[in-house]
This record gives C-alpha cells, sequence and structure tokens, in this order.
C-alpha cells in the first residue's frame, strides 16, 4: 500500500487527501508564465499569498526553467533569482519546495534554510546530490523521471514500454536514495509529463498510472500544468488557453490515485477537486 504520510520539512503532510502544489516561477523564460513573477520579489511574494489564499497547499519555488529548448542558466544566477524569496516564504508556517537539478543549490537552500522539499527533475543525479540530502534526514524529495536534457529531450524520445521503463528508472532513484540512508517516507515520485515524451507517451501513462503506482509503492506526484500535450489535445496553442483541459487532466490523475497536483491555476484545481470529491465520477 501506498504511504501516505510525507514527511518534508517541518511538515508531516497527510496525503490521504489530494494535495495541490502552487507554481512560483521566478524565471524569465518559462513556457507559461515566463517573467510573470521575476520582475522583483515583492511581485513573487504577492503571487505566492495568492495561490495560498486559492488553496494551494505547497509552493513550489524555481529559479531555472526547465522547459523543452531551454536556455542554460548559471548556478550563481538560478540561486540569485531564488534566494530572497525562498528566506522570506520559508519564514511562513506552509510546506516550500525548490524546483531545482544541482547539488549546490540544494546545499545552499538547506543551509540557510527555508525549503522543505527538494523537487528535482533529475531525479538527484547531480554529483552530490544523494549526499546532500542524506545530510538533512526531514527533508521531502521529489524524483522525477526525464529522458534526456531539457535542451534536446523532446527532439526525439521513444520507448518499448514507457510505464515500464519510467517505473524501473524511478525504482532505481529510489534505491539510489535508500542505500545512501533516505528514509523512504520523505520520497514522492514524478514521471515526468512532457520530459521525453510524445503526446502518446504521455496518454499511456496517465491511463496506466495505478500501474505506476504499484510498481513503485510511493507518492505520486503530477505535473501537467498547461504543458503542450494539453494544448495538443484540445488545440490551446498559448499556455494561457489551456486552464480548462489542465484542470481536466488534474482530476484524472487524481481519480487514478495521484496524491499531488503540481498546477498553475490553483482556484480553479481547488474548486473543481471540491466537486469531483462530493459528487465522485
Amino acid at each position: 500500500m501506498t504511504q501516505t504520510i510525507w514527511q518534508a520539512g517541518r511538515f508531516k503532510i497527510d496525503l490521504a487527501e489530494p494535495k495541490i502544489m502552487g507554481i512560483v516561477n521566478l524565471t524569465p523564460d518559462s513556457f507559461s508564465d515566463g517573467g510573470t513573477y521575476s520582475k522583483n520579489i515583492q511581485t513573487a511574494l504577492r503571487h505566492a499569498e495568492q495561490l495560498l489564499k486559492d488553496g494551494a497547499d505547497i509552493l513550489d519555488i524555481g529559479g531555472e526553467s526547465t522547459r523543452p529548448g531551454a536556455d542554460f542558466v548559471p548556478p550563481e544566477e538560478e540561486w540569485r533569482r531564488v534566494q530572497p524569496v525562498l528566506v522570506e516564504i520559508g519564514k511562513w508556517n506552509v510546506p516550500v519546495s525548490l524546483d531545482t537539478r544541482r547539488a549546490e543549490i540544494m546545499r545552499l537552500a538547506l543551509e540557510q534554510g527555508g525549503a522543505d522539499i527538494i523537487n528535482d527533475v533529475a531525479a538527484l543525479t547531480d554529483e552530490g546530490a544523494v549526499e546532500v540530502l542524506a545530510r538533512y534526514p526531514d527533508t521531502g524529495i521529489c524524483l522525477m523521471h526525464m529522458q534526456g536534457l531539457p535542451e534536446t529531450m523532446q527532439d526525439n524520445p521513444q520507448y518499448r514500454d514507457v510505464v515500464g521503463e519510467v517505473a524501473r528508472y524511478l525504482n532505481g532513484r529510489v534505491a539510489a536514495c535508500t542505500a545512501a540512508g533516505i528514509a523512504a517516507n520523505r520520497i514522492t515520485l514524478d514521471p515526468g509529463f512532457g520530459f521525453g515524451k510524445t503526446l502518446q507517451h504521455n496518454i499511456e501513462l496517465m491511463h496506466r498510472l495505478p500501474e505506476l503506482m504499484r510498481e513503485t509503492g510511493l507518492p505520486v506526484l503530477i505535473g501537467v500544468s498547461r504543458k503542450r500535450m494539453i494544448g495538443e489535445i484540445t488545440g490551446g496553442q498559448r499556455p494561457s488557453e489551456r486552464i480548462h483541459g489542465s484542470v481536466a487532466a488534474a482530476l484524472a490523475a487524481v481519480a487514478r490515485g495521484a496524491q499531488i497536483v503540481r498546477v498553475h491555476d490553483v482556484k480553479a484545481t481547488e474548486d473543481a477537486l471540491k466537486v469531483w470529491q462530493v459528487l465522485g465520477v
């Protein structure tokens, strides 16, 4: 049975009910809201406050875009973007996730405080990342599957069995963590929709999500908000045209057992989840 309590820094998050992770992008080039909240600290903080008012259970702060074809961001620039916001939001009584794939950024964030969770699209494969997290025994971790790198991951992704390969990779990363002394109750998994996957791969992952969860036995976080796959299904070319489709995809994930959904549109997702929980399917 999949665990229901996630050890996440200062918090023990009960995943018996689905949780919403609200996105705070501090990047000028993110695919959906690049530059909107990175102008100054106060703009970012106001956005974070609104996400909480709208119903976010967790805030996810990121300083490097990992969209397909994203430009390289030097580590010092990533840290410059996230550090002041992380320090301030870290004072709030809310679980704070840092979206980074760099061991050095993880180390700085955990040394200086503010981050309860490390959300890593590279699943702690950066040199030294596992060791950093092993030194902080309460920090939550999200390990994501990605085929290739953001710069090239969508060039020609191929799988024989996308669900089986994603499950094996994630299980391997969990094994690397537990071998380093990281407790399994700190870990959640993200199959990585859109990260080195075609639309058909994404559809199969969603349809077979319960199978993936049985194979891994750990809580699952799903991030499909405003992604290209939503536009490919609905025809919405701009990310802002994909809100309704994103909400539907979040509900589809929760209906299949996902415990956390990472979204841009917290209020719309929160309302949809409330109605779905009352009326059922």
